[in-house]
């Protein structure tokens, strides 16, 4: 194929692009990212039929390469790849068992314990084939409990849990176009969570645990148990990837100074687990001389750190940075075994597409999105070596290697920061501002002190012998700890920004994919969309008012900042979660009388006019009852034409001709909303518009019949 292609161009293109040819297949998993976007845009589930288009599309390309249209055969490769991103998506879909519908009421369950985590008070269980009721087959997917603070059972993977508790599905986004935990738990499997009501009760002894998670558990205990407090939840995290034990100061701080991906078990700690198997391997060998002598300790040594680095990524629960770098690590060894260059922008593309492949949602998260950036721009960076660098490497003098590894540690954060800035932004609102310092830092403790302690600590535990090395981690997670602690002290450490919207984070990675995936001049023209979609928030409008999927939460955009009328219990996630997607730090709450900002209160409603003009929002408040008597119903008639919205966090009887209302009828059928006042009206968005007829979107709710022959929602109707 590469042969036949530039042979077929005329000449003054042959010479421009002969040396992009080898570059052209590092496209392929662009387009393939890009169908499987484009599937998760859609607003109704498609059919298959892209998966059979892309492999007709395969065979064309195949054919235009065989005949010498080399280019054209690239062009039509990328078509199919899209296809078969699309298809692919729409198939898994299709493979993934039914969303569970769950009661609302409180009951006892039972099930099959296949993972236990500690959180910071208690422990949460993950129960596989759970039931509800006897008569019930074994749920499809799992469902995840936590336990009462209280509750001295200690559960094992394996054994049979019975608890009274309660239920919940997956929780729907925040706002439309917030983060979709639906959609997320559907492709992962998660049936749902919900939280003991009882103490646990034990009916069996643990038989047949999954695979890892008994060994997972063990370790942790004893983890925690030499290192109690954050030093020994940190080391549980970094041992077998689980976070959820980590004191939320403690998780503050590694994030506000840029340090909270040495928590999520990444390609760093992936890298370092090899590496650390293939030195000892190799060093073994060669002290052994019969051994050294007539095998290649190199060849012998990376398949074997490679099966270490296989353990490790199962033990840590196969997280999608971990898949990504045991790919690239795999392919590694294999270049290594047939004398090929180990690392590669190809090898990372592979990665990619296996991980897309396997885990499709992973493609819109951020642990996914900033892990193969940060790979992507360092492995483009190493490609550009200017020649006086192999220069500077050649002397002698002893100072230079010193000044390389300082120079290469800075410009890594640099690189890698700049290149999951993107992604940070869509998905956090926040720049860490001192994050090459304390990377600086804190990276090389990690690399070199507490990961060969855990490793150390790991092989010794079967020994009993691993007390001393988890001290020894311990001390280098307190120096971590105080790195962090200093940094996000540091006045800005953590800087809030409005978040880019998703296409601006499209652009800013296609940008980032032009600048690193070519090799001609024309390459600089990525910084173009990268610069464009940095400043992407800047073209969006964030609504003026919020209304959660449960009316309990109302916020108002003012001059004077967020303003929030609450309505009962406040879920403090949906508050945090507003707070980012506006770019704030802080709500302000509605007075029950008096003027904040554009919002204007009486006991009964609260006027609101936008910053800028455009239409007035009226939220009616309810007006409290006397003592034995019912609440005063709301009434729409008597605030006719006042408003271009009437609002209410209760429902709202009767209409107003051409006076759109949004009340809690609206947040029970089409959940949580946003609304934008113009000059011309009310604009409203649903999440059930701006997310579709999905298979993961749970289906609009069926009113229950009330003795008047009217409709009513249930009592607690959130969808």
């Amino acid at each position: 194929m590469s042969g036949a292609g530039p042979r077929a161009w005329p000449a003054a293109p042959a010479a421009l692009l002969a040396e992009e040819w080898s570059r052209l297949p590092l496209w392929w998993p662009v387009a393939l990212g890009a169908g499987f976007l484009t599937y998760f845009a859609q607003g109704e589930e498609p059919g298959t039929g892209a998966l059979w288009l892309g492999l007709a599309l395969v065979g064309v390309a195949l054919l235009l390469a065989w005949r010498g249209w080399g280019l054209s055969g690239w062009g039509v490769s990328l078509a199919a790849c899209a296809c078969l991103g699309f298809g692919w998506c729409a198939v898994q879909a299709q493979r993934m068992p039914a969303p569970l519908s769950l009661p609302r009421t409180a009951l006892e369950v039972t099930g099959r314990v296949a993972a236990v985590e500690q959180l910071p008070s208690a422990l949460r269980v993950t129960l596989e084939a759970a039931r509800w009721s006897e008569e019930m087959p074994p749920a499809a997917r799992p469902i995840r409990l936590r336990l009462r603070d209280q509750d001295p059972l200690r559960p094992a993977p394996g054994e049979v849990l019975r608890v009274r508790a309660l239920l919940r599905t997956p929780a729907p986004p925040a706002y439309p176009g917030a983060w979709d935990f639906q959609r997320d738990a559907f492709f992962t499997g998660l049936g749902g969570s919900g939280f003991a009501l009882g103490p646990a009760e034990r009916l069996g002894e643990a038989a047949d645990p999954p695979a890892f998670a008994a060994t997972r558990r063990v370790i942790e205990e004893r983890v925690r148990d030499i290192l109690p407090g954050p030093e020994g939840a940190i080391a549980a995290a970094l041992i077998t990837g689980s976070q959820s034990a980590i004191p939320p100061p403690a998780m503050a701080a590694m994030r506000d100074s840029g340090l909270a991906h040495l928590l999520s078990v990444s390609g760093l700690h992936m890298a370092i687990v090899i590496g650390l198997g293939f030195a000892g391997l190799r060093l073994l060998i060669a002290l052994w001389p019969w051994l050294a002598l007539r095998v290649d300790g190199k060849r012998l040594a990376a398949p074997l750190g490679l099966g270490l680095g296989a353990g490790y990524l199962l033990l840590t629960g196969m997280q999608v940075p971990m898949l990504r770098s045991f790919a690239m690590a795999a392919l590694a060894v294999a270049g290594l075994l047939l004398g090929r260059r180990a690392l590669s922008l190809r090898a990372l593309g592979l990665a990619a597409m296996v991980v897309m492949a396997w885990q499709p949602a992973a493609l819109l998260g951020p642990s996914f999105q900033m892990s193969f950036s940060a790979v992507l721009a360092l492995l483009a960076v190493a490609e550009a070596r200017p020649a006086w660098l192999a220069g500077f490497r050649s002397g002698a003098e002893w100072w230079r290697r010193p000044v390389l590894v300082l120079a290469g540690l800075l410009l890594t954060s640099l690189v890698a920061g700049l290149a999951t800035m993107p992604a940070g932004l869509h998905h956090f609102g926040r720049l860490q501002l001192y994050g090459v310092a304390a990377n600086l830092l804190a990276v090389p403790l990690t690399s070199f002190w507490v990961m060969p302690a855990g490793l150390l600590a790991v092989l010794l535990l079967p020994l009993g012998l691993e007390a001393w090395p988890l001290a020894v981690m311990g001390w280098g997670i307190d120096g971590i700890l105080f790195i962090a602690g200093t940094v996000a002290a540091w006045p800005g450490a953590a800087l809030l920004a409005p978040p880019i919207p998703g296409w601006g984070l499209a652009l800013a990675s296609f940008g980032l994919a032009w600048l690193c995936l070519w090799r001609r001049p024309w390459r600089w023209l990525g910084f173009l969309p990268v610069i464009a979609g940095l400043g992407s928030g800047a073209l969006v409008t964030p609504p003026d008012i919020l209304v959660s999927g449960d009316s309990r939460l109302i916020a108002f955009r003012t001059a004077e900042g967020p303003v929030l009328a609450r309505s009962g219990s406040v879920a403090a996630f949906t508050r945090d979660t507003w707070l980012r997607g506006l770019g704030e730090a802080s709500f302000q709450i509605a007075p029950p009388r008096g003027a904040v900002g554009g919002l204007d209160c009486t006991p009964g409603e609260c006027r609101f006019t936008p910053e800028g003009g455009g239409g007035v929002a009226l939220l009616l408040r309810a007006v409290p009852a006397r003592r034995g008597q019912p609440a005063p119903p709301i009434l729409a008639a008597p605030h006719c034409g006042q408003a271009a919205l009437l609002l209410s966090a209760e429902p709202i009887r009767g209409r107003c001709d051409g006076t759109p209302r949004l009340d809690r009828f609206s947040t029970w059928r089409d959940g949580a909303h946003a609304v934008w006042l113009t000059p011309a009206g009310a604009v409203m968005e649903s999440d059930r518009a701006r997310r579709g007829a999905r298979p993961w979107v749970p289906p609009p709710p069926v009113p229950r019949p009330v003795s008047s022959g009217a409709a009513a929602p249930p009592d607690d109707p959130a969808p």
